[in-house]
């Protein structure tokens, strides 16, 4: 049986790219909300209790709103998207490369929160840095950034 995923938020910027990666594919069910129902609660809920992955593309408030949705649902995995349970402590932090330990706990988890450009960027300079003893711990860091 193939596993059904729903992008929540599939018709914006980040869905949509979600979207395209996984149209291809024939080893999983896409689960989709026509876009002039995108604001129906009743289907959205729905759609993220029936999937087995649900891909949270929204803003953080639409994000916590999601995850309320599911909250009895012990079936559904969570990747969420936004910044809203980044730092949460029962969230796996979806950054496999960040030590030998995290592509298990990703594997694992049922909620994983995506770290997004910026600190994927930071954490994969700083922390082997960190690791290896070539920059002490405590020591103030500054990263520079530009978005186009």
């Amino acid at each position: 049986m193939k596993p059904k995923i729903f992008i929540d938020g599939e018709h914006g910027t980040t869905g949509l790219q979600i979207l395209a990666r996984m149209a291809g594919r024939s080893d999983v069910e896409l689960l989709s909300i026509p876009e002039a129902e995108r604001r129906n609660a009743a289907m959205r809920e729905d759609l993220l209790n029936s999937a087995d992955i649900a891909i949270l593309c929204l803003p953080d408030d639409a994000s916590r709103e999601a995850v309320a949705m599911v909250a009895g649902n012990n079936r559904v995995r969570i990747i969420d998207t936004s910044t809203a349970h980044r730092v949460a402590p029962d969230w796996a932090y979806g950054f496999a490369e960040m030590d030998k330990a995290q592509p298990e706990k990703i594997r694992g988890a049922r909620h994983v929160a995506n770290p997004g450009c910026y600190p994927t960027g930071a954490i994969g300079l700083i922390r082997p840095l960190r690791q290896a003893g070539i920059l002490p711990d405590g020591y103030p860091v500054t990263a520079l950034t530009v978005t186009g």
